[in-house]
């Protein structure tokens, strides 16, 4: 099965910091394709699984050329599935097999990425989380983008979205896990 790319969607949402830190650099890629599946029960999805490592991989080189000149430090996945399919065949699309290409542009992710999805109609909007790349716990990069898509997904369309961070919340003191406090998770202590 082939999930050829019908739209792309770039958001970027960069928010200035108090002098001497970087800006908070929120992203999301959104990529639109048609559903296979639409309309219809199909109990095998692993056609779709196979199919979206190369979706990955397609969204993650957008990901990482949106975030320039930042690094990627937390991330999150999502997506609308349109009302002519289930909610299952946009999860079908996030799993293990699309995420591993976005850990790839991250230099290695280790922490496990949160993730959103539901059936929507054009004009929708969903909220991507957002949690540090390398340690879950680290309260400060909770966070993540509100993508409102004002012409998808159509009843037979799939809109499946990655987004990254640079950095923590601005402001961020609720105190918790901080990324330099890790032990053996990509060159930290």
């Amino acid at each position: 099965m082939k999930l050829p790319v019908k739209r792309w969607l770039t958001f970027v949402d960069e928010t200035e910091a108090p002098e001497g830190e970087a800006p908070l650099r929120k992203i999301a890629i959104v990529a639109i394709v048609a559903n296979p599946y639409a309309g219809r029960s199909v109990e095998d999805l692993k056609p779709m699984i196979d199919a979206s490592v190369d979706l990955g991989k397609a969204i993650a080189e957008r990901a990482g050329q949106a975030m320039h000149p930042f690094k990627g430090l937390s991330y999150g996945k999502g997506g609308v599935v349109g009302t002519g399919g289930e909610q299952e065949h946009v999860n079908a699309l996030l799993t293990t097999a699309f995420a591993e290409p976005l850990r790839a542009v991250l230099g290695g992710a280790q922490a496990w990425i949160s993730s959103m999805t539901k059936r929507g109609a054009p004009g929708c909007t969903i909220d991507i989380p957002f949690n540090h790349k390398d340690a879950l716990y680290v309260r400060s990069f909770y966070d993540g983008i509100t993508v409102t898509l004002h012409d998808a997904p159509l009843p037979d369309e799939i809109a499946i979205i990655a987004g990254l961070a640079n950095r923590g919340r601005i402001g961020a003191r609720v105190g918790g896990l901080r990324p330099e406090d890790v032990k053996g998770v990509d060159g930290l202590r």
